[in-house]
């Protein structure tokens, strides 16, 4: 999962005693981000009427991390500024205890969303996304742009995965690296394990450049490409 990180994107309007909060978890339009992205109004639309209909809500964490969820989101809703979250902390729980208290004497003010990208519309020369729906799984409370630089990496590595599902879209073939970045990126492979499996696809019996083909093909048929 992708993580977006908002420089101080939690506009509290309301906190109050109890833990319940309000405010911005994204907003719209703008400058791209330091990502080279900018979320579109609409983008989370689908997303949130998924949620509707199966009654569920993104998930509250701390941090982003999946280990420390600090209560729920009630709320989520697309309006003309961004997407607003109305949630309750959980006020029996000693960390969401302790974010309410900093939210509250202001030491932080960060919301940060974890979301699939489904769509964009890409400006090659602006080198710029305009992200156009997002599947959106989670909200967090954040006291910084935390682990800035593994995010950076996904996105570049995301983005690398893109270039190769083009490649073999257009029918083109594909160098062992780049194998070896769909196979981690679309199936969550380890670099060894990904080395491995290009070795085996790319490298394999009969001659290397038929084998390369055959990977491709089998890689076309796995994502359900054309030929």
């Amino acid at each position: 999962m992708q993580i977006r990180q908002g420089a101080a994107l939690l506009d509290i309007k309301a906190l109050r005693e109890k833990g319940e909060i309000e405010g911005y978890a994204s907003t719209f339009g703008g400058e791209a981000d330091s990502y080279g992205d900018i979320i579109a109004p609409g983008a989370f639309a689908e997303s949130l009427a998924e949620h509707a209909a199966k009654s569920t809500m993104p998930k509250m964490f701390w941090q982003h991390d999946p280990w420390q969820p600090i209560g729920k989101w009630t709320s989520a809703v697309e309006d003309g500024k961004g997407l607003l979250v109305k949630g309750q902390l959980n006020m029996g729980v000693q960390r969401a205890r302790e974010a309410y208290e900093l939210l509250k004497a202001g030491d932080i003010d960060g919301l940060s969303i974890g979301y699939r990208v489904r769509s964009y519309e890409l400006d090659e020369e602006a080198e710029m996304r305009t992200l156009t729906n997002l599947n959106l799984r989670e909200v967090s409370i954040v006291s910084i742009g935390a682990n800035e630089n593994a995010t950076i990496a996904a996105v570049k590595a995301e983005r690398r995965v893109t270039a190769v599902t083009e490649k073999l879209k257009a029918g083109g073939r594909l160098t062992e690296r780049e194998f070896e970045d769909l196979l981690k990126g679309a199936f969550g492979l380890s670099n060894s394990q990904a080395e491995r499996a290009a070795r085996i696809h790319l490298k394999g019996p009969g001659e290397p450049a038929a084998a390369a083909n055959d990977g491709a093909d089998f890689m076309r048929a796995f994502l359900g490409l054309s030929a």
